[in-house]
């Protein structure tokens, strides 16, 4: 926004921020979380602290001391932005994912050599893992955590004196012990922990003490995590379902294969039910079932209208059948079966085979429509993405302090918010 459409809606900002921001102790924290925002909502080419100060006029020290030394808890404004979207979104799913942010340095919290499918590429970034409330019109990136690489994690390095040097390297960015190295998936059931869990306890000085409260949704992620049968038991276990992208090399039963026991020889231990044949690949059960098998599925309206396609209609053709994946991480049943799920398979007329396979705990009565719609969501994080790196700086923090990168995330999110509130808002004075 320019400086003139901020002075529009600065009232409306400062009603929003102290709503989100009601938990802080101190007005003067209140009212530098408010200066930040705008400075986060500004026009400009960096959202750095010296950048954004020197747009706003004031020294950016104070801005500085705000984010990464004055005391006050960004899991509780998380938290309060997260209850005002469940109203505010109402959300269809919670969307797992992570995002590379570049770094040119080495001591940036977390940083290191590692890939990011947002540069596409192995570099030198830091990894933020989220989770989002997502539907197809709209999403907030609610929790964040930084993904600690091995290299940042002493107990995990045998050497000594490479140890020692990377405790040194931990406290000079001051990440807590008990941030050590875990995979993304774990990360991201963290979150949804906390998301979702009975808060215990809140009030304006406490906070929320156990979790959010909010409520169960499905959840939606890239192959990075639908390939880790252990991310999707943990989902299972929570009582959540979900439709996670996943690599068609993974192996399943066909949904109506079933378990035998074999013939007893009399000696060693009775035999247990097992399933006769060996489990196809995905790739395999998709080409099995056929062609003849797909339907043509659209799953919302897009933006860019043709003459052939006035709607911008977001359309393909889809398969769904029933299989049971074949993991050592699954137990089975005591009649040695393993569970049934949807595969949902797109394969376009004009390709010889599926390009790209989903795994799904949606009820069996679920429509096709309905499992590919939530399939799909995951683009709604990467259109919105553009809007947190390019229009709000996420990705601008140049600061070397754990607590100030997850600080400058949240208000990065607060300022999502605030656009999503005007957006929703016909008679909004400013463009968002």
């Amino acid at each position: 926004m320019t400086p003139e459409e901020i002075e529009l809606v600065r009232p409306r900002l400062v009603e929003f921020t102290a709503g989100m921001l009601g938990g802080l102790a101190r007005s003067d924290q209140r009212a530098k979380g408010e200066l930040y925002m705008r400075g986060l909502l500004t026009d400009g080419a960096r959202k750095s602290m010296q950048p954004m100060a020197e747009r706003l006029g004031v020294d950016h020290q104070g801005l500085q001391q705000f984010i990464t030394s004055s005391t006050w808890d960004y899991t509780q404004v998380r938290a309060n932005v997260a209850t005002w979207a469940v109203d505010a979104i109402n959300p269809d799913a919670y969307v797992v994912d992570d995002s590379g942010f570049a770094k040119d340095g080495k001591s940036s919290p977390c940083v290191a050599r590692q890939y990011s499918g947002t540069l596409g590429k192995v570099g030198n970034c830091q990894i933020g893992v989220s989770v989002q409330m997502a539907t197809d019109h709209a999403s907030l990136a609610a929790d964040w955590r930084l993904f600690c690489p091995p290299s940042w994690d002493d107990t995990t390095i045998e050497d000594p004196a490479v140890a020692e040097q990377t405790r040194s390297r931990r406290a000079r960015a001051g990440i807590p012990d008990s941030v050590r190295h875990r995979e993304k998936w774990r990360l991201a059931l963290d979150m949804l922990d906390e998301m979702l869990n009975p808060a215990t306890s809140s009030g304006p000085d406490s906070g929320a003490v156990g979790g959010w409260g909010l409520p169960k949704r499905p959840v939606v992620g890239d192959s990075g995590y639908g390939d880790a049968a252990e991310f999707r038991l943990g989902l299972t276990e929570r009582g959540l379902v979900y439709a996670l992208q996943v690599d068609p090399t993974a192996i399943a039963h066909p949904g109506d294969a079933t378990p035998v026991v074999p013939v007893f020889s009399g000696r060693g231990r009775p035999p247990r039910p097992r399933y006769p044949d060996k489990p196809p690949t995905l790739r395999d059960l998709a080409l099995a079932a056929g062609q003849s098998a797909c339907r043509p599925i659209t799953w919302r309206n897009g933006s860019k209208k043709t003459k052939d396609n006035p709607t911008a209609a977001m359309r393909s053709h889809f398969l769904a059948i029933r299989v049971r994946l074949a993991s050592r991480h699954i137990p089975r049943a005591e009649d040695g079966s393993l569970p049934d799920e949807w595969l949902i398979a797109e394969w376009p007329p004009d390709q010889p085979e599926p390009v790209k396979y989903w795994l799904s705990t949606l009820p069996p009565p679920t429509k096709l429509k309905t499992l590919v719609r939530l399939a799909k969501l995951r683009w709604r994080i990467e259109h919105d993405y553009r809007e947190l790196k390019t229009g709000l700086g996420l990705d601008h923090f140049e600061g070397r302090n754990h607590l100030g990168w997850h600080r400058h995330v949240t208000l990065t999110v607060l300022a999502q918010a605030f656009c999503h509130l005007l957006r929703l808002d016909p008679k909004a004075d400013a463009p968002a």
